[in-house]
């Protein structure tokens, strides 16, 4: 190998390893305050509705499609339209943060499952491991770097609250940087409102400074 394919491969190595650098993530770089995050949106692929949404009168019977279509996507729309309220940079220690809710929007829109159910068994149905494997398995739509979703997983009229596992992954990799169960307490009037509290009371849960 002459000097001039051998300057060529350093250099390529060296590209290759800052590219590496700069693309993977770790939870010190998340905890360090330094990396920038994406906010995601709410994933609600795994999630069940426990009780009928008869006992709102303002929302009356609600098919699996217009619980996804209608209140799925103004729920997540909340993050976008309110962001003085739903205020996630301040909750990760930011003076600002990404936003990229295409990429729970795809997965979303493609949910073609039934979301009611009367079993309170159902109401937490993940846990550290099955977060981690739905992580590995999502399409971050070739984004990088830090990315912070939650998955929610139960909806309970008759706890008043929500369920969720907040996680922040490293979308390169695919990895759970950190994650926690995190419920919210429900309130206000209407379907769409009384629900929307619960995952703003979430997003004040999702400090990562406060999880032991």
């Amino acid at each position: 190998m002459n000097r001039t394919n051998k300057l060529s491969w350093l250099l390529a190595a060296l590209l290759f390893l800052s590219v590496e650098f700069a693309v993977a993530q770790t939870k010190e770089d998340l905890l360090a305050g330094t990396a920038e995050i994406t906010w995601l949106g709410m994933d609600f692929t795994k999630t069940k509705f426990i009780g009928a949404a008869t006992q709102f009168k303002d929302a009356g019977e609600i098919t699996n499609a217009e619980f996804r279509d209608k209140y799925v996507t103004g729920w997540n729309q909340l993050f976008v339209n309110e962001q003085k309220k739903y205020d996630v940079a301040k909750v990760v220690h930011r003076t600002d943060v990404r936003y990229a809710m295409e990429v729970t929007e795809k997965t979303n829109n493609g949910i073609k499952r039934d979301f009611f159910s009367n079993n309170p068994d159902e109401y937490m149905t993940l846990d550290a491991a099955k977060v981690e494997s739905l992580v590995k398995k999502y399409n971050y739509l070739g984004k990088t770097g830090i990315g912070l979703i939650f998955f929610i997983e139960g909806m309970s009229k008759g706890k008043d609250q929500a369920s969720a596992w907040v996680a922040y992954v490293d979308m390169g990799k695919k990895t759970v940087l950190m994650s926690s169960h995190v419920t919210g307490k429900t309130g206000g009037f209407g379907f769409k409102n009384y629900w929307a509290k619960a995952f703003y009371n979430i997003l004040k849960d999702s400090d990562y400074k406060d999880w032991k």
